[in-house]
């Protein structure tokens, strides 16, 4: 029986297109070790309204670096969890309120808010709110950081260190991968690629006006499930 590895950074209320990439493997490998990106997903996530999904405005958090540019996203630390905890309340609430599915969003607020209010670092903030997320959807895969294990540093060589340190023997890459990833390498050590475009599970419209927003949007409108 084959084993699906997904490798992703830790995101903050991840898009759609994220963590439907997760809910498609086995198991997520938490890129937590990597060069922090302040104008990506990491510390921030776009929460769109229900039915207007053009309407969205960004949640971010803001953070410290102390190591400036060359900060690994482990290290990144929360500038105010306070502030941040405040207005994760107050955008969730703003602008899913009235969705349909409103008391299940309620529900994961008070357990993202808390970890906001004690934890210092972004990723272990990203994490619990990916896996919550990830508990509404019901995926019960493994979940483990690439900082556990010691790995190559070149970018392609690192992924495959990886599908192999957790016994994975298919590395589900997103489509943007298709750029960059040398596909030999995983050839050689026996690991079969598959790149992730869409999932089944999620009709096409509701796909295409989502994926760029925060999942949590989508699971504030719909029930949403591998089956």
């Amino acid at each position: 029986m084959r084993k699906i590895c997904a490798i992703h950074q830790p995101n903050f209320l991840p898009r759609l297109s994220t963590l439907a990439k997760i809910m498609s493997a086995d198991v997520w490998v938490v890129l937590d070790d990597v060069q922090f990106c302040r104008r990506d997903y990491q510390n921030r996530a776009r929460i769109a309204p229900p039915e207007n999904s053009d309407a969205w405005t960004w949640l971010t958090l803001p953070v410290h670096l102390p190591e400036g540019q060359r900060t690994e996203i482990r290290r990144v630390e929360l500038a105010d969890p306070y502030l941040s905890a405040k207005r994760t309340i107050g955008v969730v609430t703003q602008h899913l309120r009235r969705s349909p599915r409103w008391s299940a969003v309620q529900s994961v607020l008070e357990p993202l808010t808390a970890s906001l209010a004690h934890n210092k670092h972004l990723h272990e903030v990203a994490e619990v709110s990916t896996r919550i997320l990830l508990d509404m959807v019901g995926w019960h895969g493994e979940i483990v950081r690439s900082s556990s294990f010691e790995v190559s540093q070149e970018r392609s060589t690192r992924l495959v260190d990886l599908t192999e340190a957790v016994e994975a023997d298919m590395y589900l890459c997103g489509t943007g991968g298709k750029r960059y990833l040398e596909e030999s390498a995983f050839v050689r050590r026996g690991i079969g690629v598959e790149y992730f475009d869409s999932p089944h599970w999620i009709d096409s419209e509701a796909w295409q006006s989502h994926k760029s927003l925060s999942a949590i949007c989508a699971l504030s409108e719909r029930s949403i499930s591998l089956a």
